[in-house]
């Protein structure tokens, strides 16, 4: 199942009256921001790039705005009568639609020719304040070459008929007109918000040079990051992992500061759900917190986020050194700075002469405390008494019950 976060399903009306079909990725809790997405040229919001690269930006809380172009997927209309200005007219009314019943988009992504589309839009679009090109064209002639040989029966015939990754689309002299009258460049040098540029030095649809003429002309803030080995439409899920990632740590320095929940309101359910990114992949929600977990790769997984262990070690390793803080605070005793160390191992039981299971294995963990600071002997031996008396050691040395339901 390629899609596991929870997905709204609408229509919104493009420039041309059309019903144009949406999906809004959305993660749990409240999002830190929302983006725009534009599909590649004749791909769709459905598309594998489309669909993981907002999957795996959900995972890090932002919610992704992804739709149809005119006459594509589920949308209404005719290809032929779409051209590049309305098609950058309609992500204009998509983030309208977004303002509207949700919160403007502060990201802008655009992947291809889509990514043309958004560098056209952004100065149409107040909200955005970081912008994302992938594999795009600098000038959006470029897609011509798709069908080069046939455009002299384009301009003969008025509208002819061509193949474009295996499907039948109608191409009109209205489109050649229009994408030759485009200035991108000039758009990219005034665009006045943060850019970043993703480009594969290997993509033979979309050369890198096109790249290099998009970060040359854009003022700063402006980013370029190597997609090295990836194809042009993102063929490999990790590809499209790693670009959801690189696009959320970059744009959260343009964000601002997202606004918190207060304590009493914070959910404090953890909600952990598969990303399909990979084998184990999950992302764990807890009220405006995002992490990812994983298994190594020795194991099959990724290795993209700690091991299920892991959390646990780090979460008994977090609440010791909380609670020696607390207690050194409220005794005023010197103590600069805790460091836990912790490691889990199976054991025989046998080995262990203290424990009352006497036979098979057992789980161990092992936590080294290091305390710095002008600490007497006495206060030492104190606060190592107190590391036993955090709650996650109480609760995991204690009888646990655990009560698993099937969701309704």
């Amino acid at each position: 199942m390629e899609n596991a976060v929870p997905t709204e399903r609408f229509q919104f009306t493009s420039e041309g009256g059309h019903q144009l079909a949406a999906a809004l990725d959305l993660p749990e809790g409240t999002p830190m921001a929302y983006a725009l997405f534009a599909h590649c040229f004749t791909c769709g919001k459905d598309g594998l790039a489309a669909k993981r690269i907002a999957l795996a930006l959900t995972a890090k809380g932002i919610a992704v705005l992804r739709f149809d172009f005119t006459g594509l997927g589920s949308s209404e209309g005719e290809f032929a009568n779409s051209t590049f200005s309305s098609n950058v007219a309609d992500l204009v009314r998509a983030a309208d639609h977004l303002r509207e019943t949700r919160q403007g988009p502060a990201i802008l992504i655009g992947h291809s020719l889509g990514g043309a589309a958004i560098l056209a839009a952004a100065g149409r679009i107040p909200d955005a304040k970081a912008v994302v090109t992938i594999a795009a064209p600098s000038d959006p002639v470029h897609v011509t070459g798709l069908f080069k040989d046939r455009i002299e029966d384009i301009r003969q015939h008025g509208q002819v008929e061509v193949q474009l990754a295996g499907r039948p689309f109608h191409i009109s002299n209205e489109f050649l007109d229009d994408i030759a009258e485009q200035s991108l460049m000039a758009q990219a040098t005034k665009l006045h918000k943060a850019l970043l540029v993703m480009h594969s030095p290997t993509d033979d649809t979309v050369g890198i040079d096109n790249a290099t003429h998009i970060f040359v002309a854009a003022k700063h803030p402006k980013s370029f990051v190597s997609l090295a080995g990836a194809d042009h439409l993102l063929s490999n899920k990790r590809d499209a992992s790693y670009v959801a990632g690189v696009i959320a740590a970059w744009a959260e320095r343009y964000l601002g500061p997202v606004q918190p929940v207060a304590p009493g309101d914070a959910p404090r359910k953890v909600v952990v759900a598969e990303t399909s990114n990979g084998k184990f992949q999950q992302t764990i929600s807890l009220g405006p917190h995002r992490l990812v977990a994983d298994e190594p790769v020795a194991v099959g997984g990724d290795d993209t986020g700690p091991g299920p262990y892991d959390l646990v070690l780090a979460g008994l390793g977090a609440c010791t050194a909380m609670t020696m803080r607390m207690y050194a605070e409220r005794k005023s005793l010197p103590l600069e700075r805790v460091t836990v160390t912790l490691d889990h191992r199976k054991i025989h039981a046998e080995d262990c002469a203290e424990c009352e299971t006497r036979v098979g294995m057992l789980d161990q963990f092992d936590r080294i405390i290091s305390m710095e600071g002008a600490l007497d002997a006495g206060q030492r031996k104190k606060l190592m008494e107190i590391a036993d008396k955090c709650p996650v050691h109480r609760t995991l040395t204690s009888e646990i019950r655990i009560v698993t339901s099937a969701a309704d």
